[in-house]
C-alpha cells in the first residue's frame, strides 16, 4: 500500500489501476507506482548521476559486462524513426521503452533482460536516475572503461511511464538475410526490408536521421563483444575465444570472469579497440571470428568503403568519429530535464 496526501487519492486510483494493467509486463504494479511517484516527484541531480555512474562502473567491472550494456542502449535508442513528427514519445528512441513488454521481448532484444536486471539495483539506490538515462551511460562507461573514446554523454532522459511508449517491432537491423532471402522486413514504423545489406543498413540508420560514416562507426562497436545463437540467430555455441580460456581485458591483464558462449568478432573482444577493421577485411584472420554479411559489406559497397579503411588504418580517426556517432545515438528521440541535459 503506498499512502498519499489526501489531495493525491484521486492519483493514488488512477496509478495503482494503470500498473494493474501492466502487471503482467517487464515491471511489476509496485515498481510501475514507485516510477510514476519519483517523476512527479523528483528531478535527477548531478550528484544522483555521478552515484549511478560509480555503482555501475562497478557492476561492468564486476561482471565484464560492458559489451551487453552496449546493446541494450543501443536497442533502446535504436528505434527512432526521425519521420514520425507526432508528440513524445511516438518517434521511438532512447526513451527506456525497452524495459517493459512487449518491447523487451521482440526478438531482437532477446537476452536483454538480464542487462536490465543487472542495473536495478542501481535505480532502486538512486530512484531518480531515468532508466533511459542508465541504459545510455552503461553504455558510454563501459566502452570507455575497455579503452575505447570517452563520449560527450549528457544526462537527464525523461522515461516513458508505460507500454504505451513501446516501439513497434521490426525498427532494428537484421546481420544476416532471412530465409526468403531478405533483410530487415514490413514491419515497425516503416518496412526496413532489402535485398542486400548495404540498402536494409541504410533504410534503418537513415531512418533515424543517421549517415553513411555513422553506420561504419557504430558497426565498430562489435569489436567489443559476442553473438550469441540462442540470441541473435548467429554464431557458435562457442568458440576458442569464448569457451572461459583468458581472454584479454584493458591494459593487458587476462581474466576470466565472463560466461563462456557464442561468438566474437575480435579476438580480443573484451577491448575496445579497432581490430573489427583490421580483421573483417583480413583472409587470414581465424575463421572461428564472425564475419558477417553486415560486416563484410563495410568494405564493399563503395559508400562504406573509404570510412572503413580510414578506421582500419587510423585508431584515433575510429574513436573521433564513433564518439561522435554514439553520442547521436544516445540522444535520439530524447525528451530531456533540464532541457539542456546535465553533463558531468
Amino acid at each position: 500500500e503506498i499512502f498519499l496526501p489526501v489531495m493525491w487519492i484521486p492519483l493514488k486510483v488512477t496509478l495503482i489501476a494503470t500498473a494493474f494493467r501492466v502487471s503482467t509486463g517487464f515491471v511489476s504494479p509496485h515498481t510501475f507506482v514507485h516510477q510514476r511517484l519519483h517523476h512527479l516527484q523528483m528531478t535527477v541531480t548531478k550528484d544522483d548521476l555521478l552515484g549511478a555512474q560509480e555503482m555501475i562502473e562497478g557492476i561492468l567491472k564486476e561482471k565484464n559486462c560492458g559489451p551487453v550494456m552496449v546493446r541494450l542502449a543501443w536497442h533502446d535508442s535504436g528505434t527512432f524513426d526521425a519521420s514520425v513528427t507526432d508528440d513524445w514519445p511516438a518517434a521511438g528512441g532512447a526513451v527506456g521503452s525497452i524495459r517493459f513488454e512487449p518491447e523487451i521481448n521482440h526478438g531482437a532484444n532477446a537476452g536483454l533482460a538480464g542487462a536490465i536486471k543487472l542495473l536495478e539495483p542501481v535505480k532502486e539506490k538512486f530512484p531518480a536516475v531515468s532508466y533511459a538515462d542508465m541504459f545510455q551511460m552503461a553504455s558510454a562507461r563501459g566502452i570507455a572503461l575497455a579503452g575505447g573514446p570517452t563520449i560527450d554523454m549528457i544526462y537527464g532522459r525523461v522515461d516513458v511511464e508505460s507500454p504505451e511508449g513501446c516501439s513497434p517491432e521490426g525498427n532494428l537491423p537484421d546481420a544476416e538475410a532471412g530465409e526468403n532471402g531478405k533483410f530487415g522486413g514490413p514491419g515497425g514504423t516503416k518496412s526496413t526490408e532489402d535485398t542486400k545489406a548495404e540498402g536494409h543498413l541504410r533504410k534503418i540508420f537513415h531512418r533515424m536521421g543517421l549517415n553513411d560514416e555513422d553506420i561504419v562507426a557504430l558497426s565498430g562497436a562489435h569489436t567489443f563483444g559476442r553473438a550469441y545463437k540462442d540470441r541473435s540467430g548467429l554464431g557458435a555455441e562457442k568458440t576458442k575465444f569464448t569457451d572461459g580460456s583468458p581472454t584479454t581485458l584493458t591494459g593487458g591483464s587476462e581474466g576470466t570472469a565472463y560466461t563462456p558462449g557464442g561468438s566474437a568478432w575480435t579476438e580480443k573482444w573484451l577491448v575496445f579497440d579497432n581490430s573489427y577493421f583490421t580483421t573483417i577485411p583480413d583472409e587470414k584472420a581465424d575463421p572461428e571470428l564472425l564475419k558477417l554479411s553486415t560486416d563484410k559489406i563495410l568494405f564493399m559497397d563503395p559508400e562504406f568503403k573509404p570510412f572503413a579503411e580510414k578506421f582500419r588504418d587510423s585508431q584515433d580517426a575510429f574513436f573521433e568519429s564513433y564518439a561522435k556517432s554514439h553520442k547521436k545515438l544516445s540522444e535520439l528521440g530524447c525528451k530531456f530535464e533540464p532541457a539542456e541535459g546535465i553533463t558531468l
